[in-house]
């Protein structure tokens, strides 16, 4: 056998060695560590050199081989959990050496005792064995240097190597007392000291260690300090030429913008599962794209954040930091309802599925108390404000509702926000709907709305109340001297607003101002309450019942009443108009002023004002008021601003002639003002289109973009300076001349780098260029080179360069906030443009075959003659067959309405109801008579649907929103019942029906159309004297003995007595042989009906027989009729 004292000295070069990757991460408190001394000398013996050789052998292979060829000695752990014990090769006495190791000599070898320092004193002898004074000596060393070594392994086990170690992240975010931190920070520099200490274990040690610690670059900390700020949002980072996103934000964008994302660490914290890993995951596009891919980010609901670099390159070079990264800084945040840097905004235009969030972008701000406690069932006092930052607009409300939350469903369905921002916890009720409104695609918003939350505090309303007041007085500071009258209106005007609305302001000015949006709110001009006071109500379900917005078959804006009436021009009539068919009037005078102004339109058609005006508004391309209010907050383009001033100029300019309403050419109040309006910015609009050179403007060229007569003096002096620098380059070329050795030089410029001198190749003059010239790049044919003094003077014109697009940046942002001090003047004459644009559309409806110009009354009626629904009769290829409907509150104020199935039913009823919602929108009419009453809501319970959110059934909806009717409707209200009372069994809906039906008429007085299949209510309308309810139903032909039925659509005085299912199912095609058995069945229970009717009525005649009393023959009466 091989002599056992060769095995020590292996074992020690093994562990100079890079040792294997797990034995970093193995606790050693019970193996005692190579000690420093010397074993006692051995007889060398061909095995240890080989033992050796083997190792150096080792030693010298890649990292991967000498963990696979060590795997026999790694260390393993014990059974009970315990540290790891000796390697196993050092440890057993009687390990044998490997084959590999064996020679011929050593198998003859005798094996001697092994007697090292360590396992002497456990050899058996009689007597304790003899030590002298060196070896005593030499076993104190080792053990302080075991000590040692033990401390430093348990010292670095806690670290786990510093830039992955909890310590180091916690410390870091600064979760760490100040005490800890201290002592982490000492131990640090011990261990430093210690590294530098230790010598260099060669190449492959060190690149192993430093693999193992990856440290942070300076841009990677830089981007972590700015990501720590903002984790809810996606960073999109400046870096040269590109944009790029880090980490997990780097795998959302890859998904959502289909970019290719380059892996790596995914998480920001450093997290042990991803020590491995030494850079973030990251994914990139080139900055132009920037609004491109922001604008898609945004739309998939999520928050953006942009991240510039705040110096450029010349700059930097020429100053005190060249050596640090770029400063950069996030110059801008955007979220779905406050992206306003784009003037075409989130709208998809008309190929977009809904009408959705992009059509009107509000921001809605949400806050609610209950002084008695958060049931569902409690009432709830809310407040609201809504901003639509893209055009200024502001909408506020605080209100008391319901535990059905209908007054909040129907405001939200209004605005349709596209992000909410609720402050403070809501009750169950109250999340729910914002929930199911937010998340739900098939809704009016037409995708997800994004749902932000912010903390109340208990003195939230004081504070708000503090915050406001102060916003607005800085405001009045800041402002001219000259409107602080108007400004202390405003001041006025904020003060008397709610509790509830002041805390949902001072939550939204403190939101908007992290994107530079909170200047909106000076725009008090445009503060409006949200009142069903002057507008007609139209509750969430009406809207979606009666299609008013959008069709309920595919939630598109094809076939609603909105796209049936907007003819309109320009992207704000548009918007205007939107908000007109939301909001019927039910202001007499003012509605009568609208509709006088459309018919002066729909009649003066060909006429010269007419045609002016037409031909103006098909020109405008662009969007007036978003550019304006884009103006507003410094976020407009060059090109943007210039096309908005020339459209504002040309329109303006048409109508100069005009100094007073009277000279309009129109008679109209509403028209004559709108006209008037517009040239009334025409002067200001001349005075700073002439400081604008427009080439240089719609080339989006910032240097001369101003006519040089306007521009600012520091921008003249860089102007000049860049000048005299590119005339010291000209002079220079003689001097370079005269070094090649020829008479004429000529710059030239290849792939962006300017000013570069060519030389041929084994030319005489390749031989004279001086060793000073530095050569930039070369072909196969020529040199490229340029001279120090061009280097230095083309470094000196980057920098002025740089400093004059500073400047030039500078001077526009003077340019708009000299335009923002009249967007008052501008923003009424496009809000005038708008009105003519919306008046338009309805004069263009007005002018379709069959509408009429409806006449208004001052009492409660709704008399059509011949109406038609709007919608329908467009989508038919046969003509609909017009109906009439007398209502009035005086006479018959009630319909009750029966017929078979598809028989038209629910068109008459609609058609009713949308006549006078365009008629209190100031349009015409499709019937060939009108008289309205002015109605103050419309309220629909129509289809059928559960609400699994809530946990309501079917007929649960039915009967919570019956019951809100019920509570909120009024004597000039409309009410449409379609099938009230279907969803639960006949005895309790035919009574529901019927007791509903008896109040509606008899307490609160409404207009009513009530559909039904039970006949059994049509002998309701004998308890009405004076004839309030009548029956009427859509009349039909019987054909082959019932089994086909041909509909008239007609409305016809009298009850239908049958529904014809069956004639439906046939239509519908279910199995023939399903529809004779129900045919069967049908008739069988009829016949049963008929006999139980006979029977009762022969009861009656035989008790008539022993008692005459009146009692008894009216009972026989109506038995006899109801047979």
């Amino acid at each position: 056998m091989a002599p056992k004292s060769s095995q020590p000295p292996s074992s020690a070069s093994q562990k100079t060695k890079q040792q294997s990757i797990s034995s970093f991460f193995t606790p050693k408190p019970s193996q005692a560590p190579k000690v420093t001394h010397k074993p006692p000398p051995q007889p060398k013996s061909p095995v240890s050199n080989g033992a050796t050789h083997n190792d150096r052998a080792e030693e010298a292979l890649p990292l991967g081989n000498s963990i696979l060829g060590r795997k026999r000695t790694v260390p393993v752990p014990s059974d009970d959990g315990e540290s790891p014990k000796r390697l196993r090769v050092a440890d057993s006495e009687d390990a044998r050496p490997s084959l590999s190791q064996v020679t011929a000599a050593s198998l003859n070898t005798p094996k001697p005792t092994k007697l090292t320092d360590r396992t002497s004193k456990f050899l058996f002898s009689s007597s304790p064995p003899r030590r002298d004074e060196n070896e005593a000596a030499a076993e104190e060393d080792a053990a302080g240097t075991q000590r040692e070594k033990e401390r430093l392994h348990e010292k670095f086990v806690k670290k786990l190597g510093r830039p992955d170690s909890f310590a180091e992240l916690r410390r870091r975010n600064k979760t760490l007392t100040e005490e800890e931190a201290n002592g982490e920070g000492e131990g640090e520099e011990d261990e430093e000291e210690q590294e530098a200490s230790k010598p260099a274990k060669g190449k492959k040690g060190a690149a192993t260690k430093k693999k193992s610690a990856s440290k942070l670059t300076p841009m990677d900390k830089q981007y972590l300090e700015i990501k720590r700020k903002h984790l809810d949002t996606i960073i999109v980072m400046e870096v040269g030429y590109k944009f790029k996103f880090f980490g997990e934000d780097a795998r959302t964008a890859s998904k959502e913008l289909g970019i290719v994302c380059i892996p790596g660490k995914f998480r920001y914290d450093e997290h042990p599962s991803e020590a491995h890993l030494d850079r973030f995951a990251s994914a990139s596009f080139p900055v132009h794209r920037l609004q491109v891919h922001v604008k898609r980010l945004v739309k998939a609901n999520h928050k953006v954040g942009v991240v510039r670099q705040i110096e450029t390159a010349a700059l930097k070079a020429a100053g005190d930091n060249r050596n640090t990264p770029f400063v950069r800084k996030l110059t801008n945040l955007y979220t779905k309802g406050t992206y306003v840097d784009d003037v075409e905004g989130l709208e998809t235009g008309s190929e977009s599925p809904g009408p959705g969030a992009q059509a009107t972008g509000y921001l809605l701000c949400i806050t609610e108390t209950n002084a008695n406690g958060w049931g569902t069932d409690e009432k709830v006092q809310v407040g609201l404000v809504a901003v639509q930052p893209a055009t200024g607009d502001i909408i506020y409300d605080d209100f008391e509702d319901g535990f059905m939350r209908s007054e909040i469903e129907t405001r939200l369905l209004h605005i349709a926000p596209a992000e909410f921002l609720v402050v403070g916890d809501l009750s169950k009720a109250t999340d729910k709907l914002i929930q199911h409104l937010s998340a739900s695609k098939t809704n009016v918003f037409g995708d997800r709305s994004r749902v932000e939350r912010v903390e109340k505090p208990k003195t939230m309303a004081v504070q708000a109340y503090g915050h406001i007041s102060n916003f607005y007085a800085d405001k009045m500071k800041s402002s001219q001297e000259g409107g602080s009258l108007s400004q202390g209106a405003i001041l006025d005007k904020v003060h008397q607003l709610s509790e509830h609305v002041t805390i949902c302001l001072s939550a939204m000015i403190t939101y908007l101002s992290e994107y530079g949006l909170e200047h909106v709110f000076d725009l008090t001009k445009y503060f409006q309450p949200f009142s069903a006071r002057s507008y007609m109500l139209l509750n969430g379900n009406t809207l979606s019942s009666l299609e008013i917005y959008q069709n309920q078959t595919d939630y598109t804006a094809k076939g609603s009443l909105f796209s049936t009436m907007d003819r309109t021009k320009t992207r704000f009539g548009h918007r205007l108009l939107r908000k007109w068919v939301g909001r019927p009037l039910i202001d007499k005078e003012r509605l009568e002023e609208r509709i006088a102004a459309v018919e002066e339109l729909k009649n003066g058609e060909n006429t010269i004002p007419f045609d002016k005006l037409k031909f103006l508004l098909s020109k405008i391309r662009t969007d007036l008021e978003k550019v304006l209010i884009r103006i507003y907050y410094k976020k407009c383009t060059r090109p943007e601003l210039l096309a908005a001033l020339q459209t504002l100029q040309d329109i303006s300019g048409q109508y100069l002639q005009i100094k007073s309403p009277e000279q309009s050419g129109f008679s109209s109040t509403l028209l004559r003002d709108a006209v008037s309006n517009i040239p009334k910015i025409y002067d200001d609009l001349n005075m700073i289109l002439e400081k604008i050179n427009a080439s240089a403007a719609k080339a989006d060229d910032k240097y001369g973009f101003f006519q040089e007569e306007h521009e600012a003096e520091d921008i003249n002096d860089l102007k000049l300076s860049i000048a005299s620098v590119e005339d010291d380059l000209n002079t220079h070329r003689q001097e370079a001349a005269a070094k090649l050795g020829v008479t004429k030089v000529d710059y030239v410029t290849v792939a962006g780098i300017e000013y570069l001198i060519e030389v041929k190749r084994k030319s005489p003059q390749e031989k004279k260029v001086p060793a000073s010239w530095q050569q930039i790049s070369a072909t196969k044919a020529t040199l490229r080179f340029h001279t120090p003094e061009v280097k230095r003077m083309c470094q000196e014109r980057d920098q002025y360069k740089e400093s004059l697009a500073a400047a030039c940046d500078a001077a526009f942002m003077r340019l708009l906030d000299e335009i923002s001090a009249k967007y008052q003047e501008f923003r009424d004459c496009v809000h005038s443009i708008a009105t003519l644009d919306a008046l338009f559309s309805l004069a263009t409806l007005a002018n379709q075959p069959g509408y009429v110009k409806p006449t208004f009354t001052d009492g409660i009626e709704l008399n059509i003659t011949g109406g038609r629904h709007p919608m329908v009769e467009q989508m038919l290829l046969d003509s609909y067959v017009p109906n009439d409907l007398q209502l009035s509150h005086l006479a018959t104020r009630a319909l009750l309405i029966t017929g078979p199935n598809m028989g038209g039913k629910s068109s008459y009823v609609r058609s009713a109801a949308l006549i006078a919602i365009m008629g209190q929108i100031g349009s015409y009419v499709p019937a060939t008579e009108a008289r309205l009453g002015m109605l103050d809501a419309v309220f629909t319970r129509m289809g059928a649907f559960d609400n699994m959110l809530k946990g309501e059934s079917t007929f649960m909806v039915e009967l919570n929103e019956t019951s809100d009717i019920l509570k909120s409707a009024t004597p000039r209200s409309l009410i449409i019942l379609d099938e009230l009372g279907r969803g639960t069994s006949t005895f309790d809906g035919v009574a529901i029906a019927e007791a509903v039906l008896d109040y509606v008429i008899r307490d609160l007085q409404s207009l009513t159309l009530f559909i039904t299949h039970y006949q059994h209510l049509s002998k309701l309308h004998s308890r009405f004297t004076n004839n309030e309810l009548k029956n009427v139903h859509m009349s039909f032909e019987e054909r082959d003995g019932g089994r086909e039925v041909v509909f008239l659509y007609e409305v016809a005085e009298g009850t239908s007595h049958r529904s014809y299912g069956l004639n439906v199912a046939r239509l519908a095609k279910v199995p023939e042989k399903v529809i004779d058995v129900a045919g069967v069945k049908s008739a069988e229970l009829e016949d049963n009906m008929v006999a139980c009717k006979m029977g009762n009525l022969s009861r009656l005649i035989n008790g008539l027989m022993n008692d005459d009393s009146e009692q008894g023959l009216d009972r026989l009466a109506e038995g006899i009729e109801q047979l």
